[in-house]
């Protein structure tokens, strides 16, 4: 049982928990989370690499009043399990790896506790869009948000994928506003910090201030890898013009062809003043005005700046930077950091990931013999994550019979 060792509540009773959260029961909830619920063996499993992988990894905690407490480490499945139900966190980091136990680092002499290794992490926050979301700002989200990070996940998944060559990759919903990526390629866990600032680098396209209007400036040629973004980019372009609605006012337009040259600029305000048309028309019209000219660039690159991934650098090359783990509770919203499936990420809604109340209800008013995060709505997702765990499980494994044969070739 991932929960507990001890007998589990009886099902069927009577909830003590309404399915609603209410953040003043989080202390009480996150408690049962931890008893029963949070699966602890396939956690361990995923970040169990090789022998000292995980007693020497990095874990916070950040406790009830906001106490941070950094520097954790367990040497076993059931130490980290002892630890998460005895401090019950509110919040859990993940760090990198270090060449010594995390929790005795003040007994290591200064400089020779250094970390080694960490997945290569990307995160994505709606906030850094907040210069061309129109719905929504701060903290907040809609469902219209949404269509930025699906197009964000596509194309970071992709250049991942095929331009480095990087096979496990885990996406996780945050628990409010954003998505976070981990690589778990053994190559991607081993990278440099200057060899993560490049990957993050190579990956950022929109650059400037709040007060730079124009963000993204393309080189011909132009590179393939944004080729093929823009290509995905065109998958969602009508749907996100329309849910942002770009162009239904002045001042929106006015935004807009500040990013462009005079010479185009003061056509198309002209021709939009002139008819009174929705913002993907007058989207459409901007993309036939632009596209005149035998070199596209600056079509593309209005399109790359009103959707292309906008990455937070400093997560993914700081080698000590730690990032929220998965399957840990967002305190603000009550969800709950579940794995993506990315074959099915155009039918992910954020809005029904489950909180830890409804989990919580859901395992005290279950009927049937199901245990742990089974008989609750955390199941599909932990579906995505052991499969992914699987597959690098088997990675690794093959990796290690393939060292150990060459290892005996002589």
């Amino acid at each position: 049982m991932e929960g507990s060792s001890s007998s589990s509540p009886a099902p069927g009773l009577k909830s003590a928990f309404s399915s609603e959260y209410d953040r003043s029961q989080l202390p009480d909830l996150l408690k049962f989370y931890y008893s029963w619920i949070f699966p602890y063996q396939k956690y361990y499993e995923w970040l169990c690499y090789d022998e000292d992988s995980f007693s020497h990894r990095e874990f916070s905690f950040t406790l009830e009043d906001d106490v941070y407490v950094r520097y954790q480490s367990f040497d076993s499945c059931s130490a980290l399990k002892e630890g998460i139900r005895k401090n019950c966190p509110f919040k859990i980091d993940i760090g990198a790896i270090f060449n010594h136990k995390p929790r005795i680092h003040k007994s290591i002499q200064p400089g020779n506790f250094r970390a080694e290794s960490k997945e290569l992490v990307f995160d994505i926050d709606m906030t850094d869009y907040d210069d061309i979301r129109t719905c929504c700002s701060d903290a907040n989200i809609c469902h219209n948000c949404w269509t930025f990070v699906k197009i964000a996940i596509k194309i970071i998944d992709r250049a991942l994928s095929e331009d480095f060559g990087f096979s496990h990759r885990l996406w996780v919903y945050s628990g409010r506003r954003g998505v976070h990526c981990w690589v778990c390629d053994p190559q991607a866990r081993k990278l440099s910090q200057s060899a993560r600032t490049a990957i993050a680098e190579y990956l950022t396209l929109v650059k400037g201030n709040d007060q730079q209007v124009k963000k993204v400036s393309l080189k011909q040629p132009i590179h393939p890898s944004i080729n093929n973004a823009l290509g995905i980019i065109d998958e969602y372009i009508e749907t996100l013009v329309m849910e942002q609605d770009y162009l239904s006012s002045e001042e929106r337009c006015n935004k807009l062809v500040r990013c462009l040259p005079r010479r185009y600029s003061e056509q198309l305000q002209e021709d939009w003043k002139a008819r009174n048309e929705t913002s993907w028309t007058r989207w459409q019209r901007m993309e036939s005005v632009l596209n005149r000219d035998t070199d596209d660039r600056t079509c593309k690159e209005v399109k790359l700046q009103y959707s292309y991934p906008r990455l937070d650098v400093n997560v993914t090359k700081g080698l000590n930077h730690l990032l929220k783990s998965p399957l840990c509770v967002h305190p603000k919203t009550g969800r709950v950091c579940v794995p993506i499936n990315l074959k099915e990420i155009d039918d992910f809604d954020p809005f029904a990931v489950p909180t830890v109340s409804q989990l919580c209800h859901e395992f005290e008013t279950r009927t049937d013999g199901k245990k742990d995060y089974h008989c609750t709505s955390l199941a599909p997702y932990m579906t995505t994550f052991v499969h992914f765990v699987t597959s690098l499980q088997s990675s690794s494994s093959a990796q290690r019979r393939k060292s150990g044969a060459t290892s005996m070739d002589f």
